[in-house]
């Protein structure tokens, strides 16, 4: 590593990082013949899809005059076409706008606007939601069936003849590292989710730490360096127009000459199925999709033994997740990565020894990432003390774009990002992540921490997932409650069982006045994230 000035800020960074996406772009060509994409029957090949992606940006260039800095969004599926659209306007120095395929018309024409997209590509059915809505004249692309817009086939062709194309070199845009690569929208579980910047940088600074984790965690037991992480097959099932399906997924497959094998939705069933018939090696899910999985192979016939690497991201997860997929895959190295899309992905990582001698921890801070953690008044607190997380490195981002106009990221002191999570550091430098800042639950004067209460909830057999809010209460201000969801064969507990059972792991004051069963899923965004506000405004009738 070497230290060298990133806009003003002296910063860590990793000498040997690619120095922009387009390079690793340019050499995924080296994989050749191997598959790279795999969707239902569809198996595109690393030249095949380095074709697709090299011609269609020479129709960016071309014909719709996209080029450096500008911005090209992508709203749609987790289809092969997505990776091709999305490289095609890297590989020309344009901005990648990823946006949430979830949305209404409303949601990404306002995207499209308030970014000054120059293209947008998009599927049927986001075509479909986007009429009535006025784009301002930006042209369209649409993928995989009819739409206002040229369709992409008629630019490339179908997958199945990618293999077959012959562009010609690409210009050279001269890219640098600290230029802009992507638009990715936050989740926005609080408020609207605004544009964070993320630069070649910060990307391939992350492609670099998602390597250092397996290493780090070697290392830290005594064994010899571990080799470069070679080919894997990957199951991806978060979405793509979120970092950690992009940053750190895709890209380190295109980078390493991985398969990724693609779902058209998230579905536990379907997921089993592909871990077990494709030979799944590693996949990475948000905890709720590891809960429905393990209910999913446990009330089947499906193995997944294949999963060499079993990681959880994107939202909490507890000890009791853990322990289950140690019983079901005991053979897997099972890991924890914790990060934001202001970050790039990773903050810290955990997995092997660490995790099991550490529960409750989401690891060690990356090595290109200082972190300070800090009292309500800025100062910093000693190892053990509550306090929240505050970050800066080569990952973090400069800010974000919201309606149009660059603004700084939400900081701490000088160039420190404030997360908003409240955390503790041991004495090794491992984090715990306490709460959300805005999750905090304050009764009569006493700060509860919501995560706590919700693992002790997921502890109990019939309850798989829960999320623990605040109400009001005249006197105290808040009361604790809660709304669970039951696994699909439990019948539903009486409340003097929950409360006999959380009598031993929480004190008093921690335990909810009031639950609320269903066997419905939580509402969660495409992040994985809890949607609180709904359930607060439901449990506050």
């Amino acid at each position: 590593m070497a230290t060298i000035e990133v806009e003003g800020a002296p910063t860590r960074v990793y000498v040997h990082a690619k120095a922009d996406l387009r390079a690793i772009f340019e050499e995924s060509r080296r994989f050749g013949d191997a598959i790279f994409l795999q969707y239902l029957d569809e198996k595109i090949s690393f030249e095949a899809h380095w074709r697709a992606a090299t011609t269609l940006a020479h129709h960016l260039a071309d014909s719709v005059g996209v080029g450096k800095g500008d911005r090209v969004a992508v709203c749609m599926r987790n289809y092969p076409e997505w990776s091709v659209a999305a490289w095609a306007a890297l590989a020309v120095g344009a901005v990648l706008v990823p946006l949430n395929a979830w949305g209404t018309g409303e949601d990404i024409a306002r995207q499209v606007g308030e970014t000054g997209a120059k293209l947008l590509f998009a599927d049927s059915e986001r075509m479909t939601r986007l009429e009535g809505h006025d784009l301002g004249g930006v042209p369209q692309i649409s993928v995989r069936g009819a739409g206002r817009g040229r369709p992409l086939d008629e630019l490339i062709g179908c997958p199945g003849t990618w293999a077959d194309l012959d562009p010609p070199a690409l210009r050279d845009p001269g890219l640098k590292p600290d230029d802009l690569a992507t638009l990715f929208y936050s989740s926005g579980t609080t408020g609207r989710s605004r544009a964070v910047f993320g630069t070649h940088r910060n990307i391939t600074t992350n492609l670099v730490n998602t390597g250092v984790r397996a290493a780090r965690a070697a290392l830290r037991r005594g064994d010899e360096l571990p080799p470069p992480t070679g080919p894997n097959s990957l199951l991806l099932g978060v979405p793509l127009f979120h970092v950690t399906g992009f940053n750190a997924v895709l890209v380190p497959a295109l980078a390493a000459g991985s398969r990724v094998v693609l779902m058209y939705k998230w579905d536990a069933g379907e997921a089993a199925l592909l871990i077990e018939e494709e030979r799944v090696t590693a996949t990475t899910l948000v905890p709720t999709m590891w809960l429905q999985l393990l209910e999913s192979v446990e009330a089947g016939i499906h193995d997944l033994s294949s999963l060499v690497t079993a990681g959880s991201g994107g939202a909490a997860a507890g000890a009791s997740l853990f322990d289950r997929l140690r019983h079901r895959i005991p053979c897997a190295s099972i890991g924890q990565g914790y990060g934001a899309t202001e970050t790039a992905s990773l903050i810290a990582a955990i997995c092997c020894e660490d995790l099991d001698h550490r529960p409750g921890s989401v690891g060690l801070p990356v090595p290109c990432c200082d972190v300070r953690i800090v009292d309500d008044d800025g100062f910093d607190v000693p190892p053990g003390v509550r306090g929240e997380l505050l970050v800066r490195g080569a990952n973090v981002t400069q800010g974000y774009w919201p309606l149009g106009e660059a603004e700084p990221a939400a900081r701490g002191d000088g160039d420190w990002y404030a997360t908003g999570d409240l955390v503790r550091q041991d004495s090794e430098g491992f984090l715990y992540i306490l709460d959300r800042k805005k999750d905090l639950i304050i009764r009569g004067g006493e700060n509860i921490h919501c995560l706590e209460i919700e693992e002790a909830l997921r502890a109990h057999e019939a309850i798989i997932d829960a999320a623990v809010l605040g109400r009001f209460h005249p006197i105290l201000g808040e009361d604790v409650v809660a709304v669970v969801q039951l696994a699909e064969a439990a019948p539903r507990p009486s409340d003097s069982d929950v409360a006999f059972f959380l009598s031993d792991r929480l004190s008093a004051h921690k335990c909810p006045v009031a639950i609320d069963y269903q066997w419905e899923p939580l509402p969660r965004n495409a992040a994985g994230k809890v949607l609180k506000p709904l359930l607060r405004e439901r449990m506050s009738r």
